[in-house]
């Protein structure tokens, strides 16, 4: 036996001990308190005098009684405080030190045992569901390592072997040139990961808060939009707008700019030369609509239940155009806004993706609202 397990024998027996003088020299306490008044009560009554020879005998047994039924309660409080305490205590304590060492599937049963008062299987339902997150997050946090390796080891892999391909002798201009913009292009992509990821960081974990105001949801609309002209005129694509004009909201520009760049981007990127790309927006109520919608590939519908996750991406053949970060930026970024969005598509046929968000109400309407009130 090591020296730590005999001191805390040691500790257990004389806190027993304590335990046991403690409540012995509470019940003599109380039935000293008792017997005193009693025995005045019943010398005043019946005019006795009791003597101290008729009561020493009384007063050793009542003594041996007291000793006996503090011995006898005591152990019954160390039993109990066992079962009932220090059991549960030690199952939460050994999930716990599982925890610390890095085991988030311990789960702890709840006793029948126990009575619900006393706040232990509440302690156990929160421990369970404590660790459930932390399985679900050290999960998340395992795959997003995961595809953030894969997703840097492709572009890192193309600059290389563009960058030996450069290193050759006797290389003409136009494969230079070749080599020199396949490398441009890696590591652009590779930038814009790198940004995609912190962006999308600083919103999980909310160090980044709106800074809101009241603006035309349209005229950013079409500011987005353009910023895609080259691209879309070298597809040759059709573009086709129907914008509600003066439709206002109270949002965050920088943020909500993100949505419409990665939903452009996309429908752009999956329309075929020749497609076309809608973009609306009207006002429905106190919501402003936009949706998005292109004539591309179409999403199927087991891929379209994960698109909103990070570094998901259902076309491979896209792949080395995207990341599968933008439209977990979109949702998250929606979400913020307290805002809406879903997918509608066709395989073969395209896809519609719909923003709704809470829109700033017209002046008049507003003016009546506080004229009422």
């Amino acid at each position: 036996m090591s020296r730590s397990q005999r001191r805390e024998r040691m500790w257990r027996s004389l806190s027993g001990l304590r335990n046991y003088c403690i409540f012995f020299l509470t019940m003599c306490f109380i039935v000293t308190c008792c017997m005193i008044p009693f025995l005045q009560v019943m010398s005043h009554v019946t005019g006795y005098v009791w003597e101290r020879e008729a009561i020493k005998p009384a007063a050793q047994v009542t003594f041996i009684n007291v000793m006996i039924l503090s011995l006898v309660c005591t152990f019954i409080d160390f039993f109990r405080r066992k079962i009932m305490v220090d059991r549960p205590v030690k199952h939460i304590v050994n999930g716990a030190e599982k925890v610390m060492n890095g085991d988030f599937s311990v789960r702890i049963r709840p006793k029948r045992g126990i009575g619900p008062s006393d706040g232990f299987n509440t302690v156990m339902e929160c421990f369970n569901r404590m660790t459930e997150e932390l399985s679900k997050m050290e999960t998340l946090r395992t795959d997003f390592i995961a595809n953030v390796s894969h997703e840097l080891k492709t572009p890192l892999a193309v600059m290389h072997n563009y960058a030996t391909m450069l290193q050759q002798p006797g290389l003409s201009e136009e494969k230079r040139k070749e080599y020199a913009k396949a490398i441009a292009d890696a590591s652009s992509r590779l930038a814009d990961m790198v940004s995609n990821i912190l962006k999308l960081n600083k919103l999980e974990n909310q160090t980044v808060y709106p800074d809101t105001k009241t603006y035309d949801l349209g005229e950013q609309l079409c500011e987005c939009l353009l910023g895609f002209e080259e691209i879309w005129e070298k597809k040759e694509l059709d573009i086709q707008t129907d914008i509600q004009e003066n439709v206002r909201v109270t949002a965050d520009p920088e943020l909500l700019s993100l949505v419409w760049n990665n939903l452009f981007s996309n429908a752009i990127k999956f329309t075929e030369p020749g497609g076309t790309v809608s973009l609306s927006l009207e006002a429905q109520g106190e919501m402003a609509v936009v949706k998005v919608s292109d004539t591309g590939c179409g999403i199927p519908q087991d891929i379209g239940a994960h698109i909103f996750e990070k570094f998901y991406q259902g076309d491979t053949s896209h792949a080395t155009q995207g990341n599968g970060l933008g439209l977990a930026l979109v949702k998250r970024v929606i979400d913020i806004m307290h805002g809406e969005i879903a997918v509608n598509s066709q395989v073969g046929k395209g896809s519609t993706f719909t923003v709704r968000l809470g829109r700033e109400m017209d002046e008049t309407i507003t003016l009546k609202d506080r004229r009422k009130r």
